[in-house]
């Protein structure tokens, strides 16, 4: 799987979050979205329970 760079919020110094990019996948359309971790405790009962694998990430609209 390919990553392409879609944009990043323009605040942001070079190399820092949050970042978006769009994956080639041919079977369905996916992202991978680079941002900071949410750690606080109310948006993240509201998401809901998370595999230990996944994160929840936030990030500005960049477009």
């Amino acid at each position: 799987m390919r990553a392409w760079f879609l944009g990043k919020d323009p605040a942001s110094n070079v190399g820092d979050s949050p970042t978006l990019f769009a994956t080639d996948r041919t079977d369905r359309k996916t992202y991978i979205a680079q941002g900071w971790v949410v750690r606080d405790p109310q948006a993240l009962a509201d998401v809901g329970p998370l595999r230990r694998v996944r994160r929840s990430l936030r990030f500005p609209k960049m477009f």
